[in-house]
């Protein structure tokens, strides 16, 4: 059970982080087209947003491990 359970906490924890890459990315893209001038700031705004995002799934990783391990 263990090992379905880490499973499923690594497998939320990439679909989550992969919806909200894809929106952060997306939206980033779109105020970009739309205002070229602010384009370096949005650019590290964006960088930040995904980084942070991205540390959901190392999370999980870490829970799934802990869990398989325990």
């Amino acid at each position: 059970m263990n090992f379905i359970g880490a499973g499923i906490a690594i497998m939320g924890a990439a679909i989550g982080a992969g919806y909200g890459n894809g929106q952060v990315i997306s939206k980033a893209i779109e105020s970009m087209a739309r205002q070229p001038e602010m384009s370096g700031q949005i650019r590290s705004t964006m960088f930040i947003g995904v980084g942070l995002i991205e540390a959901v799934p190392i999370l999980g990783v870490v829970l799934g491990m802990l869990m398989v391990f325990k």
